[in-house]
Parts: structure tokens; sequence; C-alpha cells
């Protein structure tokens, strides 16, 4: 018998329908009866939002390379248009779906709770004439619709933005009979609107759809003329961005550009009502150059994710996950010297169960300290109105040696982070962009301190961004130290980013994309040595995911050696378990709860001694070799225990686990005749 080829492309899963069963999991939240209904809503929403994200990117990203060359095979064998097939058939079904759930399941479990979203023939003439006022008085001043003639050509259309095409008849005030117009929805424009109890005889958590309160007055804006139809449609724009990295001189006006035309890049997708007549839609499909596989008909709003701001609006916490206060480690609320407790010990911080303020308060710390002479940081994404960033102005204006290196390509945080290097320049900080051609996505912040004669560093790395919103829903990793070699990789990594020149060899870090992907493919033929020779050999890898075909081959070759392999992947996965002779040792699970699950760590069983290394990257060739990133070593005997028991209680999970099948399917776990176990819970259990 041959030995199989590891490159054979029936031992891969499309990168592209694997993201889209990750949206299916998503999605399946909104049905599990377990969970609090507004959070069930959420899900819904997230996945929408996550679909308008994948047409955007991903979809665009392959008519761009079919237009270049359609004859591109990828690693699973697939050709661009036979990608392209499939993605619809299953992002149509994944759409079908969402409505059915959201008009089958969720309306009617929201008005048990007494939660409406009153359609126009369910109108009392007290809540009709309230909308009626509502929308003379703050609709139609506001509201232009385009009749469309020579004069007056099909506007452009935002991505993504609400819009109506309204079919006439009748001639208007100059004789004009076009037979239709467009209605364009102002962003500003909320699209649920919430009734006045008292005002409209309603219940207290009344709700009707901005497209419901246009459709029913929509008369109004066309005097003279009569109204034959009017249908809500919106258009998914490309909305990722190139930027030729070797034409530019000033990468900051070249974002701005970019920026600038994001809202109007190519059409790749037509939401349309699902009443709309087919007359109409073939328009709409002629107008944005769109064949008839991307056109998805909507029985309900067009843009779900809306949807979402029905969560805020609703005081009902019985309806939500109960709230949580994230524990404070011992080693900062015994003692508020941040620094003498790091020099005592290494520190871990497991987001969201731990806060994020202790790595606000390092910093803010830092800025204070008279004996701190310069800190450096990276900004990947910080939300808007950072503490991170605040702190580091402070420290600035304070006199310190502030660098930053904040990365403009961050996609759909660009126009933010122009902002946040624009304020850090005002304070004198010394502020980078990175690497051209590499994004800077690497989570490391440095301290120097002048203690007595010496200069000590002191670091923070994580896995995730220095953004305290995201660090109550991701989970990450944070570790503090100030061992000595490591902080030493940490400064010579910030000279590189900042003066381009050479790095020599680092310690302890590995680093994309010079270290990263050896030292990872090193550890895994390290097992496969020990596995040869009849010793034990155990890989864990917990990541977002799993995309680089030469380390999926390594741990197929680990699998074939009798290397256990224990994979926790979120996402992503084109690694195929399960086949014989190929990868019966692997088994791949992704974890689907409260939580979107962030942490990635890279585990290794080393002959006993356990090498754990965490890390900014994935197992992905963008993260291998076009990004700085970071990979750490845990050295801390209890801190390797510590995240070893929680990988052990992610392997455990047999609620939120859904396992990848060999035919790229997943099934979710279930306990069986074992009490439910839910690694999530428990770790709320056991910090807050």
């Amino acid at each position: 018998m041959e030995p199989i080829a590891l490159n054979s492309p029936e031992l891969y899963i499309n990168r592209e329908l694997s993201l889209l069963e990750f949206n299916v999991r998503v999605l399946a939240q909104a049905l599990d009866e377990k969970l609090p209904l507004l959070e069930r809503l959420n899900y819904l929403c997230i996945s929408c939002s996550n679909l308008d994200e994948f047409y955007e990117v991903r979809v665009a990203s392959l008519l761009q390379m079919a237009q270049m060359d359609p004859n591109v095979i990828s690693t699973d064998g697939l050709t661009i248009n036979e990608q392209l097939d499939r993605i619809s058939v299953k992002a149509h079904n994944l759409v079908a779906e969402q409505y059915r759930i959201l008009n089958e399941v969720l309306i009617p479990a929201l008005e048990t709770e007494n939660i409406r979203f009153l359609r126009r023939d369910r109108w009392s003439a007290t809540q009709k004439a309230w909308l009626e006022k509502y929308f003379n008085e703050e609709l139609l001043p506001i509201l232009t619709p385009v009749g469309l003639d020579s004069a007056h050509p099909f506007p452009r259309i935002l991505n993504k933005s609400l819009n109506f095409i309204v079919s006439l008849t009748g001639k208007d005030a100059f004789g004009r009979n076009s037979g239709r117009a467009i209605l364009q929805a102002p962003r500003a424009l909320p699209r649920i609107i919430q009734l006045p109890a008292t005002d409209t005889d309603s219940g207290p958590h009344d709700f009707v759809f901005l497209s419901s309160i246009i459709h029913a007055f929509i008369n109004d804006l066309f005097n003279g003329m009569t109204v034959k139809g009017c249908y809500q449609f919106r258009v998914t724009r490309n909305s990722d961005f190139f930027v030729d990295d070797d034409a530019i001189d000033d990468l900051l006006l070249a974002v701005e550009g970019e920026l600038a035309m994001r809202n109007y890049g190519d059409e790749v997708r037509l939401e349309i009502d699902a009443n709309c007549p087919e007359e109409t839609s073939n328009f709409l499909l002629a107008r944005f150059d769109l064949t008839p596989d991307r056109l998805f008909m909507a029985s309900g709003p067009v843009n779900l994710s809306r949807v979402q701001a029905l969560y805020n609006l609703i005081e009902r916490p019985e309806l939500k996950f109960p709230p949580f206060k994230p524990n404070v480690p011992s080693a900062f609320s015994r003692n508020r010297d941040f620094f003498a407790s790091i020099r005592k010990q290494d520190i871990l911080l497991h987001h969201p169960f731990e806060s994020f303020t202790p790595v606000v308060d390092f910093i803010r710390q830092a800025a204070m300290d008279p004996d701190v002479i310069a800190i450096k940081q990276t900004l990947y994404r910080t939300g808007v109105d950072s503490p991170v960033v605040a702190q580091l102005i402070k420290a600035a204006r304070a006199g310190k040696e502030v660098t930053v290196v904040i990365e403009l390509r961050a996609r759909f945080d660009e126009k933010e982070n122009i902002g946040l290097a624009a304020k850090l320049q005002e304070a004198a900080a010394h502020v980078v962009y990175g690497v051209v051609g590499y994004k800077t996505h690497a989570k490391m912040c440095l301290v120097l301190r002048k203690e007595g004669s010496i200069l000590r560093n002191y670091v923070h790395l994580g896995t995730g961004n220095y953004h305290p919103q995201t660090a109550r829903l991701y989970t990450d990793y944070g570790l503090f130290s100030s061992e000595k070699e490591l902080g030493e990789d940490v400064r010579r990594v910030f000279m590189q980013l900042t003066s381009l020149g050479k790095v020599s060899k680092l310690n302890k870090l590995l680093q994309s994309p010079f270290t990263l992907h050896h030292g990872l493919l090193k550890m895994i033929e390290k097992e496969i040595e020990q596995a040869k020779k009849g010793k034990p050999a155990k890989i864990i890898i917990k990541v977002n995911a799993v995309v680089e075909e030469q380390s999926i081959q390594a741990l197929y070759r680990a699998s074939q050696a009798g290397v256990e392999i224990k994979m926790i992947v979120r996402g992503i996965c084109c690694l195929r378990p399960g086949v014989p002779g190929v990868s019966d040792n692997i088994e791949v699970r992704s974890i689907v709860g409260r939580f979107l699950e962030h942490t990635r760590v890279y585990a290794f069983y080393n002959g006993g001694d356990w090498a754990v290394y965490a890390s900014s990257a994935d197992l992905m060739t963008r993260n291998m070799f076009r990004r700085v990133e970071i990979c750490f070593p845990i050295t801390d005997k209890k801190i390797i225990e510590r995240i070893l028991g929680d990988l052990d209680g992610y392997l455990k999970d047999n609620s939120q686990a859904w396992l990848l099948q060999t035919d790229g399917q997943y099934q979710q776990a279930q306990p069986g005749d074992w009490p439910v176990f839910q690694i999530q819970t428990e770790l709320l259990k056991t910090f807050c």
C-alpha cells in the first residue's frame, strides 16, 4: 500500500466553508432554550453580522482572485468558481434559517414575554396616529426620494445601508413619469422605534421597525402619484482594501484615502424584500452587475444585525446572562505596587474571568512613577475612548519616552486607529505604523524602570487586544513578567519595529515572520521523535483558526507517528480529523458559549516537562508569514499547571463543545449520563 500524500486535496476542508460552519454553530445558540431569550436574539444578530463580514472580505477576495486567475486551485482542490457555488448554497441556507428562527421561534417567544414587533396590520388607531406624527416630524424632513430618469441617475448606495425601491404610476409636478424611485434611509435613524406606552396605549415593550413606518406612509413622499410597491433592499460591498506598500510614500495618507472609498467598493451581495416582484429584483441585479446566486430574499428586516439594538432597549435582567464581576488576582489586590508584585513572580490574567483593570493600572502606575523612563506599546484594536491610550498620553506629557506601534490596517478599526495616532502624536509620543508589508498583530507592552543602578524591564504580553470592552467578551491570557531574557526579547522586537534594523537572535520569544513557524514545526517534530521511540507524546493546541498547510501536514505526520493531538479551534479548521492512517489520533473541537474564545495556546508534552506557549498568532499563513506576531513561553510551573488545567476543562466540555467530523460537519457534544460540564460556566464559578 502506497503512503498517503499529505498534500492530497481530500485531506483538507475548504477554508470558506469552514468559516460558514462556524456561523452555523453561532446561529444554533439562538435555538438553545436553556439560554436567556435576549441572548438568543443576540446570537442570531451575531451570525448575521458575521455573514456580512464574510461577504465583505472573504467572498470579495474570491471574486477579485477570479478576475485575476479563475483557474487557481485551493488546497482542498476546488476552483474559485466551485468555491463560490458551494458558498452560495450554504449561505442561502444559512440566511433562510436565520429568518425562520426570527419569525417562527424568537418573535413568538418574545411575545410570550410581552415584547412585540408590531406589523402594520396590527397597529391600533392610536398607535397609527402616533407613528404618522413620528413620520411627519422625525422622518419626512430628512428623507430624500430620488425619481429615476435621465436627470436623476441611480444614486450611489452606501455599503449595508437601508434603501427602498419604489414602483410608481402617474406623473409628478413636472409631468415626469419614471416609474421607479430610490429612497435611502439615513444611517442616523434608529432601525427600531419603541412605542411610548402612555401616548399609544401600548405595552411596555412594543416596537416597530423603521422599514414598517416608511412602508406605511411612503405615499406622503410622492404627492399626486400612486405607489404600487415599496421594497427594502441592501447592498453589501467589498470592504477590504489594498494598499500597495511599494508605491506609497505615506502609509497614513494611503489608508485614509482607501478608507474614504470603503463604502463604495464593488458590490458582492444584494438583499431584498421577499415580496419584491422578480422584475424589480432583476432590475437591481442588473444595476449592481450581480448574478442571481448573490441575491438573498429577506423575510423580515434586510439587516437583521440591527435588531441587536433591542438588547439595550429592554431592562429585563432575567432575559439576559447574569452579570458578573471579574476577579482581581490577589497579587495585585494585596499589593498596589505592581512593580513589586511582578518582580516577585510572573502573574497570569485570564480574561474576562479576571479583570482587565490591572493592565490599565499597570500602565497608569508606569505613567506616574518617577523611576519609569520609557513605555513601549503595540496597539491593534483599543476602542475609541481607550483608557490605555489615555494613560500613554499622560506618560508622554509627564516627559517619559513613550513609543507606540499602531497598526493602521486593523480591519474595520482603521479610522479609530488614525484618530488615536493623532492624539498620541499631539502628546509628543513617538508613533510608528509598524512594518511596511506586515501587519503588527503582536500584543505587548514594555516598561523600562530605573531601580538603583539597574534598568529593569517589565512586560505585559497577551493573546488579545488592549481593549477593555472586548476583554469582557473575549477569553484571553495576559502575562506580566520581569524575567530578564524575556524583557530583553521584547525590547529587541520593539527596536526592530521602530528602527527597521535587524534583530539579533531572541532568547525566548518566537516571532513571525522569522522564527515562529519554524519553532512550532520543530516542537511538533520533537513529539514525533518521542512517539517513534515508544514514549508518550502529546500536543494540545487552542487557537481561533487552523489553515496553514505545512503546520497541518506536520500534525498529520505526528498523528501517523502516534502522537495524541487535541485541538480546540474556535472557527476555521482546514485540518480533517479522523482520516484513517492520517489523522486517527487528532480530535478537533470548537467551543461556542457566552464568551468568544480567543486564547491561543500551544502545549507540547516534551517528555513530561510540558512546554507551553501563549501567542497572538493562529495557525494561519498570514500569521506565520505576513504579520509581526509573538509567541511567548510560560515558564512558571504553577502557571503552566493552571493553563493545562484550563485546557483540560475545554477538552472535558460536554455541552458547549462541537466536535469536528471527518466530513467537515460539526456535531454538538452531548453529556449523556454524565453531569453537564461547561468550561466557561466553571471558570465563572471559580473566579467570579
